[in-house]
């Protein structure tokens, strides 16, 4: 696998933008003319307390949300210009996403959760097995392949959400708070995850976190307060346990 450097082209670019939500007579301020630009194969932490505004800005970076000024691409295009349906192929494409939440369907073993999305590509069924096993198997869950949901630990289910996502190998994942519902253990655990996946895959990982434990963990910190970015910090990153240790339970 391809190993991207620091001198890679930007993936992901904002450039001013703001946001806003109306309720009623009242417009409340989210985001205030904020710029950035990332990088591939590194995981980039976007953190500060919550209602800063951080998830609303991942949202708008992935697409599932559009700015009321200024511009978002991602690997080279304007979302705005795209309409609902090329978003929809884009993501489905080139992006992952991991939640807080897991977003697992209770009926459905680990290895189908993994293969339900790679159906949607269009891939042989021999493939889309090969590529599930692959993916639980790299973040350490190839002896939990026909467990379901009510079967695994927290951090179980997390892990099988992530191998969910880069089964389709993206060149973009997204995570929205995925430690907050973890111990602290297992919370180490899931961001090593996310962080090997940058470095082995060249994947641009952007992860949004209040979670003040995953600040040493990440390559680069960016501190959001009030819709604006006070800090960008590289941070030197320290491994947690192996994918594939034994984990306290969740």
């Amino acid at each position: 696998m391809r190993v991207m450097t620091s001198a890679a082209p930007f993936t992901l670019h904002a450039s001013g933008i703001s946001k806003s939500f109306t309720s009623g007579r009242v417009v409340t301020p989210v985001l205030h003319d904020i710029t950035l630009a990332i990088r591939p194969g590194e995981l980039t932490l976007i953190s500060g307390p919550s209602g800063c505004g951080k998830s609303t800005l991942l949202a708008i970076l992935s697409g599932l949300q559009r700015p009321d000024r200024g511009s978002a691409s991602a690997l080279g295009h304007d979302l705005a210009s795209l309409d609902a349906r090329a978003l929809e192929q884009f993501r489905l494409r080139h992006t992952g996403f991991v939640f807080q939440g897991f977003n697992l369907f209770p009926a459905l073993t680990a290895l189908q959760q993994v293969a339900l999305p790679l159906g949607y590509l269009g891939l042989p069924a021999r493939e889309i097995q090969q590529r599930a096993i692959e993916a639980l198997e790299e973040v350490g869950l190839g002896t939990r392949l026909k467990l379901r949901p009510a079967e695994l630990s927290g951090g179980e289910k997390q892990r099988v959400a992530i191998a969910r996502a880069v089964a389709k190998a993206p060149e973009l994942l997204f995570a929205d708070e995925p430690t907050s519902a973890l111990d602290a253990a297992n919370g180490h655990i899931v961001i090593d995850i996310l962080h090997r996946i940058a470095r082995t895959r060249g994947t641009t990982v952007l992860c949004v976190s209040h979670d003040p434990r995953l600040i040493s963990n990440a390559d680069r910190v960016l501190t959001i307060e009030d819709g604006r970015i006070l800090n960008d910090t590289p941070f030197p990153f320290q491994p947690a346990a192996p994918a594939g240790a034994q984990e306290p339970c969740a």
